[in-house]
């Protein structure tokens, strides 16, 4: 059993390297997508370390845009390309972190071989009730113009609702942009986007198409009965906001508690004792001061 970890990042080149080094395994490759609106420099030396490339096609990616989806299926094009023979991909932030050994993360896959790991929604969930405006209205996310909220307002009151191009029952969820799917599920998903041009020009104008085209794709695929609906992703949207708490030391208990294999958010600029505990107290890895002072 192998597994590619694919990471989106574009800050923090130690807190990836980081992620990195607590994924190494013999049966695990990590691929890095950084954003060309960050310079790739600082994150260069990580390929020097074993089994991890920098993705080549790096895209623009701006939060809440399709160009954020476009990168994430561009990136898994890209380590299908490989020819490696991988059972799962795995898809994090560079603001993520494993809480469970990464030998326990493989036995966990291993005995899940053919099944994929998206948090989803159905139409008609309380995230969906606003959450469909993504799809109803137009958003001009994917540029940076001025008034440009003026002009999609003005867009949104002249034209009708938009509507989804296909033929499809639409789920989602604040969870679903981070998934570990089947590597069958991940031809499907990219065979789907070249073959219907007509999703790409509709997401081309959505907002957060990261949280539902993916789930939405896969949930109306031959693959929809290998689905579990959990992503094993320990999360926290306690704040209500666009974004997620970011995780310190008084998470900590939570994090032990849970069933889940990764967490997030981490920001090592707010604190950085949390990964240092999560080393010592769930990984049983050596802490970053341990190594400096051995």
């Amino acid at each position: 059993m192998r597994v590619a970890h694919l990471i989106m990042a574009h800050k923090e080149p130690a807190q990836v390297e980081r992620l990195v080094k607590a994924l190494l395994h013999d049966d695990a490759d990590i691929y890095i997508h950084i954003s060309t609106n960050s310079a790739i420099e600082p994150f260069e030396y990580l390929k020097l370390i074993d089994h991890v490339r920098l993705i080549q096609n790096r895209l623009d990616v701006r939060w809440g845009s399709y160009k954020f989806t476009k990168a994430i299926i561009e990136s898994t094009r890209e380590i299908l390309q490989t020819g490696i023979a991988y059972d799962f991909i795995n898809l994090i932030s560079g603001q993520d972190y494993p809480i469970k050994p990464v030998d326990k993360i493989h036995k966990f896959l291993e005995a899940h071989i053919g099944r994929s790991f998206i948090y989803d929604e159905p139409e008609g969930s309380d995230w969906w009730s606003h959450a469909i405006t993504r799809v109803e209205k137009y958003h001009t996310t994917n540029f940076e113009f001025k008034g440009q909220y003026r002009i999609q307002a003005f867009i949104n009151w002249l034209l009708p609702k938009r509507k989804f191009p296909l033929p499809m029952e639409l789920y989602g969820g604040s969870n679903s942009t981070w998934w570990t799917i089947s590597i069958e599920s991940a031809e499907y998903l990219v065979q789907f986007f070249d073959n219907h041009p007509e999703l790409r020009r509709f997401a081309y104008f959505s907002w957060g198409s990261d949280e539902f085209l993916v789930a939405t794709i896969l949930m109306n695929s031959p693959y929809r009965d290998k689905m579990i609906c959990h992503n094993y992703r320990y999360i926290d949207w306690s704040d209500g906001g666009a974004h997620p708490v970011i995780l310190t030391t008084k998470d900590l208990a939570g994090i032990k508690a849970s069933d889940c294999l990764f967490a997030r958010k981490f920001d090592v600029q707010q604190d950085a004792t949390i990964l240092d505990r999560i080393d010592k107290e769930v990984l049983g890895l050596a802490t970053y001061q341990d190594k400096m002072s051995a």
